[in-house]
């Protein structure tokens, strides 16, 4: 099998499962007061101290989750339910992953304003339109993808938070896509804004990084206004009641170091591989054409998103998949629904033709055997696919 979807998940890390094993045979609640409960209290502020260092952060803004998608929804929930009298909308860029898209929809069924920010041809939030669209009377938050998760296209962190604090706006940060890939830092992003707006809360997954499924963290400013989803303990600030989970929380803070630890070399190498990619399938598939940002810096290193004129995705995947090859047509959230690519159209392109792209992404397992595995039968399951 050659793997070619690490943006969907990528491999569990030996270390990690090792570190959850290790810990996990350990006894005790970290809310307990005994000796045993104190024991397991200071392996998981270790964890989050850890995790705070990789994130720019301090370790009391760490809260952690069951993954992305609990991290989105507690931040643009958890904003919205806090928000001030006369606050009723939420600024919200095309092209966001469905956690947020499906979040933001549910708030709007219940009386949000949604105002929405195009994106460019390449699939990046414009600055200018994220500050008209944060003007506007009324907002309440404001949203946005540290990387897109389809076509990878890398934003201007910190010119999106830098622009939410002018505006005096609350903002979350979507970088499950981006973590491990590119640096990021609550702290430098978050620079000087004034209490609970600008930068206030950031999303992140461990699955996305080699932890263990059920596993992320969003980091929440000490001075944002955030209402939680879950009561029952008051763990974690507040934020989120419940019996912390020790050993994925560990396994998780050994995971993003070494991704950290790793990621300047994975980043040059991985992207000598995704170019040998593209290149490669443009060869065999001249139709072939590349989404996304072209340049090496403005994308994620891994990921190649193309479109396949003519040929429906499902087709694509099905043969890619005969020939033990895996790969995805967008956001592993939505697997197994056949629809047009949301991000696609919204960097201008047709229905027809958002039913006719490819996410090959790679990750830190990923080998020239893949990328050759996959150039050997490219060409003929285009031809197969579109009928040529």
């Amino acid at each position: 099998m050659h793997y070619l979807d690490h943006a969907a998940t990528t491999d569990l890390r030996l270390e990690a499962a090792e570190e959850w094993l290790r810990v996990a045979r350990i006894t005790g609640n970290a809310s307990s007061t005994h000796g045993a409960g104190q024991v397991a209290r200071r392996m998981l502020e270790d964890a989050r101290e850890r995790l705070a260092a990789v994130l720019g952060c301090d370790p009391i803004e760490v809260v952690f989750t069951s993954g992305g998608t609990e991290s989105v929804n507690l931040a643009v929930q958890g904003l919205w339910r806090s928000r001030p009298e006369g606050a009723d909308a939420i600024v919200l860029p095309d092209g966001e992953h469905h956690a947020t898209l499906d979040t933001v929809e549910a708030l709007a069924g219940d009386g949000a304003r949604v105002i929405p920010v195009p994106l460019d041809a390449v699939g990046r939030i414009p600055l200018a339109s994220f500050r008209a669209a944060t003007g506007h009377a009324g907002v309440a938050l404001a949203t946005g993808l540290v990387a897109n998760n389809e076509v990878g296209t890398i934003n201007d962190a910190a010119g999106l938070a830098r622009v939410a604090a002018e505006a005096g706006v609350p903002l979350h940060l979507d970088a499950v896509a981006a973590f491990g890939h590119v640096p990021v830092s609550f702290r430098g992003w978050r620079g000087n804004a004034a209490d609970g707006t600008g930068l206030v809360a950031l999303s992140v997954a461990g699955h996305k990084i080699g932890a263990p499924v059920g596993t992320g963290a969003l980091v929440v400013a000490r001075t944002a206004r955030l209402a939680p989803l879950l009561h029952g303990g008051a763990q974690q600030r507040g934020l989120r009641s419940g019996t912390q989970d020790i050993a994925g929380s560990a396994a998780f803070a050994l995971a993003a170091e070494l991704a950290d630890s790793e990621r300047d070399i994975e980043s040059v190498r991985l992207g000598a591989l995704r170019d040998r990619l593209v290149a490669g399938v443009r060869a065999a598939v001249p139709e072939a054409q590349l989404l996304g940002d072209p340049s090496s810096e403005g994308r994620l290193s891994g990921n190649a998103h193309l479109l396949f004129p003519g040929a429906a995705s499902e087709s694509l995947l099905f043969l890619l998949d005969a020939a033990q090859i895996s790969a995805s047509a967008g956001s592993a959230c939505q697997a197994g629904i056949a629809e047009p690519s949301h991000v696609v159209q919204a960097l201008g392109r047709s229905e027809a033709e958002a039913r006719t792209v490819i996410r090959f992404t790679l990750g830190r397992t990923s080998t020239d055997a893949d990328v050759d595995a996959l150039l050997a039968v490219i060409g003929d399951a285009y031809r197969r696919a579109s009928g040529r």
